[in-house]
């Protein structure tokens, strides 16, 4: 019976496993991975302390520091269940089954689908979900990036260095994010941008040699070799289904990181905390520790 069970091992997940150490909880820490969301981000240049890293180097870091504590990780390893068991929780995964008094869920978001047809079928063909991991796949090739937001900035961003021609694909109006990135894509003139633009079709034959998009009424294909789909993110929550959430899917909190149960915590991206940053998620972890630390401090 561990006194508290981490699941995820992204930025919140990892720096609650430092602050449960210090605090010499005992505690477990499950992952399908480590890093998250950062593992598969670009060029950072807005976390403390680092002008300039990117998302695998501060990954590394992260994994340093955890490690240094010699934490219990299970990893690779992921959560199928998550249920409430006569004043504790029993925690069930694709490899054995776990109990604890208290559970902080960091589990993160994943990569919202696109939903059309060749998507299933050309993925790791040349679809993709992670330009950090699969850009240098691509060199002076053409590649469309399906998005608006961050993400699809930042996958822009690294496909510059890269690619030859790169086809921003963007339902809405105009482009969001944050405004630096945004310049940088708009006045590169490797960067085609289609506004308003719905992606209908991904065509290949062992591989993507195309892309098919609609714009007004006005259906266009383009010769491309990759896809990368960067449409933002699901909550990692399909293991619980009694815990409040918004209508998002996002998990609810309140200042102190306690949802609607009593005795489960949540921290990060997976929660409905307002933004979505890695120092954020990081200090949203920090937090729901210390919580825990009251929490078991004041429990029977």
């Amino acid at each position: 019976m561990y006194e508290l069970i981490i699941i995820g091992a992204g930025p919140a997940g990892i720096t609650a496993a430092v602050y449960a150490a210090r605090k010499q909880i005992n505690f477990l820490i499950i992952s399908q991975d480590i890093g998250g969301q950062t593992a598969l981000s670009g060029d950072i240049e807005n976390y403390t302390g680092y002008q300039f890293i990117s998302g695998p180097q501060l990954t590394e870091k992260f994994e340093e520091h955890m490690r240094q504590f010699k934490v219990q990780l299970k990893h690779p390893e992921s959560v199928t269940r998550l249920e409430r068991n006569d004043g504790f929780f029993a925690i069930t995964t694709n490899k054995g089954k776990y109990e604890t008094k208290v559970v902080i869920i960091a589990s993160g978001k994943k990569p919202r689908l696109l939903n059309v047809p060749g998507e299933k079928e050309f993925k790791n063909k040349g679809v993709s979900y992670c330009a950090t991991c699969d850009a240098p796949l691509f060199p002076n090739k053409a590649v469309a990036v399906i998005g608006g937001g961050n993400s699809a900035l930042d996958a822009t961003l690294q496909l510059i260095k890269i690619a030859q021609k790169i086809y921003l694909i963007n339902i809405n109006e105009k482009l969001g994010g944050d405004a630096i990135m945004r310049e940088r894509v708009e006045t590169s003139d490797k960067v085609t941008i289609y506004n308003s633009t719905k992606t209908s079709e991904i065509l290949g034959d062992k591989f993507v040699k195309a892309i098919r998009i609609r714009q007004n009424d006005k259906e266009t294909t383009l010769d491309v070799q990759g896809v990368f789909v960067e449409i933002g993110s699901m909550p990692g929550v399909d293991f619980i289904d009694f815990i409040e959430k918004n209508k998002f899917g996002e998990i609810k909190i309140d200042a102190e990181n306690k949802t609607n149960v009593p005795g489960i915590f949540a921290a990060g991206d997976v929660t409905d905390c307002l933004e979505k940053q890695i120092i954020i998620a990081a200090g949203e972890g920090a937090k729901a520790v210390l919580s825990v630390f009251r929490y078991l401090s004041t429990h029977k």
